[in-house]
Parts: structure tokens; sequence; C-alpha cells
């Protein structure tokens, strides 16, 4: 990169930067919303729930299938992503 070039583009560098800094921001809060670990935790926790009587069934059912839907959501959005679903 030239001087001249290099003192042309120098005011683009940092939006270029703060581009870079909500590409990865982005990426983590897509990770975290993404991971299918707590849902499959709040299901054993739900199922915990209803061995120790402090749910009924049909509460259990009605969370259970909200949990369920959730992992079915983020399945699709991995297989959109090109990964594999997590197990």
């Amino acid at each position: 990169m030239g001087l001249v070039t290099g003192i042309l583009t120098l005011p683009v560098l940092p939006v270029e930067g703060v581009g870079w800094v909500l590409d990865k921001v982005v990426r983590a809060a897509e990770d975290e919303f993404y991971d299918p670990a707590p849902v499959q935790e709040a299901l054993v926790n739900l199922e915990r729930a209803r061995d120790e009587d402090r749910i009924d069934d049909e509460e259990f059912a009605e969370q259970e299938q909200a949990l369920l839907n959730r992992l079915e959501e983020i399945r699709a959005y991995q297989l959109r992503q090109g990964g594999q679903p997590a197990p």
C-alpha cells in the first residue's frame, strides 16, 4: 500500500474495525442463542420436576412441547448454516 493510498483510506479503517467487532458480537450472540445445551438441560430439569411432583402432567406436556419446538428450531438453523445438528 502506497503512502497516498494509506493516507486516503485512513478514515475508513475505524469503520471497518467497528464492522468487524459487530460481526463478532453477532456471531457470539447467535452461537449462544442457537446452543442446544441449555434447552436440553431444561428438558432434564423439567423431567426431574415432574418426577418430584413439582408440576403436573399437563404443565409438563406444555413446557416439554415448547422446549422440543425450540430444539427443532435450533436444529433447522444449524442445518441452514451448513453444520451438523447437535445430538
